[in-house]
């Protein structure tokens, strides 16, 4: 595959990119991509990969990571990549939708729950005429058996899907994916809170706030009560650690000119 640009954030490589340019490398590498995967990454998901190894060695294990979160985008503009934008993962399917009936792809979804699925569905056929559902599945609240792991994955492959959208939440579905790659004959991709958006349990932001990239408070407005403390934690955190990079970079160059 050609390679691809990328800003490091706190050791993770976000990918340098737009829904334009992300779209065309999608479809010309989508057969180069199967058995692979994509992270739709954020500020949460970025603090988490600083903080656990284990965790970074998945995001920076991903075929992209795409900034979600506008902070990682605007903070790639900051360093220099000033052509830099957001690809949210509720936007990259749906944008996909549209294309998929003219290209045949298929599509998988693999997360949530059957009542959450039973609506993507009907919104599916609703919104979008002709694109093909290749299969659904709601997995149970607990760790599958590896016989049922096993099952799963024939269950995937047999609807020979191009993507498996994958919402499970950080950093569950990464975690997934990860342990699943190779494994699929399709590109997953992680949406997290993406099927709850095109289900209509969670409403997107107006564009103005979007634009304004506000779309977090509006998502906090929502759900203070499991946001709030997330967000302040993790938004302190970034710029905290952000912070602590820039200095210890200042330093060892500092120690470099001193040597020399």
């Amino acid at each position: 595959m050609a390679e691809l640009q990328y800003c490091e954030i706190l050791k993770t490589n976000i990918n340098v990119t737009n829904m334009k340019d992300t779209l065309a490398y999608i479809s010309a590498h989508i057969d180069e991509l199967r058995g692979s995967y994509i992270c739709v990454s954020n500020v949460h998901t970025t603090v988490m990969s600083y903080e656990r190894k284990e965790y970074r060695t998945i995001q920076n294990s991903a075929a992209m990571a795409l900034p979600d979160g506008a902070p990682l985008s605007g903070y790639s503009r900051i360093t220099g990549f000033r052509d830099a934008d957001r690809v949210t993962g509720p936007d990259l399917m749906t944008e996909l939708f549209k294309v998929s009936p003219q290209r045949g792809y298929r599509h998988f979804f693999y997360g949530s729950t059957q009542e959450t699925l039973d609506v993507i569905r009907a919104v599916i056929q609703n919104d979008y005429p002709g694109l093909v559902v290749a299969g659904m599945y709601a997995p149970p609240f607990r760790p599958l058996t590896p016989e049922e792991d096993r099952q799963v994955i024939e269950r995937i492959n047999s609807t020979k899907p191009d993507f498996v959208w994958v919402g499970l939440g950080a950093p569950k579905q990464e975690e997934w994916m990860y342990a699943h790659r190779g494994k699929l004959g399709a590109v997953a991709i992680g949406v997290g809170a993406g099927f709850d958006y095109l289900a209509g349990n969670i409403k997107r932001a107006p564009r103005i706030m979007q634009a304004l990239y506000m779309e977090w408070l509006y998502r906090l407005i929502q759900d203070p009560r499991r946001l709030l403390k997330r967000y302040v934690s993790t938004n302190v955190k970034f710029v905290w650690f952000l912070l602590k990079e820039r200095h210890l970079m200042k330093k060892n160059n500092k120690t470099k000119r001193d040597k020399v």
